[in-house]
């Protein structure tokens, strides 16, 4: 048995933080915009009736509009709290099943999907597994559906300049002089090779939404409660720079500020060849 790499390690270790304050997740963390579910919808990947496995399924952002389009819904959640909070939020769908377990060593079921979903979760699962398995679970035709959200260009941009400063003072892993990427700089060709590599899927289209979110010095800050970096970072240094930022916003930007968001829909289909099923 091979022991994990500190890659693996690091990705473990973040991807465990969102459990440990389900709640918070829950309430700061925004959703998806609805033209991703029309996209999914006129894509043929979800609608009445279709089985979607949903991979890191969190407290049910994704899982919610899925269950109310009248998809039957396997969502599979690593964290024990995260997944009891989807539970609660899906309560009134008893076509949703929420599995708390990691995809990676999850059996899975007998009968194959109708599409299979990472709603920004994909880079948190190995990428030795992730494509292959989700082969694996899906029919003939079958769709795997990634999502992927990024903070880009846009909105207070003054703000994420001077924000910098906070996060070079207080987390001494910040690159100097980051900046949000514009939107048509956002590269997808690692997704699109790791898929070919594979040889089970066609190719990727993609489906891009720029969106954008005010958020109050309070409602900002829980946000970033929620990231796994900033959870990461000693509790010293995080209070201070949550503080820096605080102070910013109430001093400079009126206690408000917009960020502007990319969602990426990702969506390539299983093709006729090999395969465990």
């Amino acid at each position: 048995m091979r022991d994990d790499t500190p890659e693996e390690t690091h990705r473990t270790r973040l991807s465990r933080t969102f459990d440990e304050d389900a709640e918070l997740y829950d309430r700061a963390r925004p959703g998806y915009p609805p033209e991703l579910f029309e996209d999914l919808s006129g894509m043929a990947v979800i609608g009445p009736g279709r089985r979607v496995l949903e991979v890191g399924a969190g407290t049910g952002k994704a899982t919610l509009p899925l269950a109310e389009r009248g998809c039957r819904v396997t969502a599979v959640e690593l964290g024990a709290n995260m997944a009891a909070v989807a539970r609660r939020n899906l309560a009134g769908f008893p076509a949703v099943e929420i599995v708390t377990a990691d995809f990676e060593s999850w059996p899975l079921p007998g009968e194959p999907f109708d599409a299979v979903l990472f709603a920004t979760a994909f880079h948190w699962i190995d990428p030795a597994v992730r494509t292959a398995k989700a082969a694996d679970a899906l029919r003939p035709g079958g769709a795997l559906a990634v999502v992927a959200t990024q903070h880009v260009a846009g909105g207070s941009e003054e703000f994420f300049i001077e924000v910098q400063e906070c996060y070079e003072r207080f987390d001494p892993a910040t690159p100097p002089g980051l900046r949000p990427p514009a939107a048509g700089d956002v590269d997808t060709s690692d997704h699109a090779d790791e898929v070919a590599r594979t040889g089970r899927f066609g190719p990727v289209a993609l489906r891009r939404h720029e969106w954008e979110l005010t958020y109050t010095t309070a409602q900002y800050l829980e946000v970033l409660r929620t990231y796994s970096g900033h959870r990461a970072l000693p509790p010293k240094a995080r209070e201070g720079l949550l503080e820096c930022i605080a102070t910013l916003i109430d001093g400079r930007y009126g206690g408000r500020v917009a960020k502007r968001y990319l969602t990426e829909l990702r969506v390539s289909r299983t093709v006729p060849g090999p395969g465990p099923r």
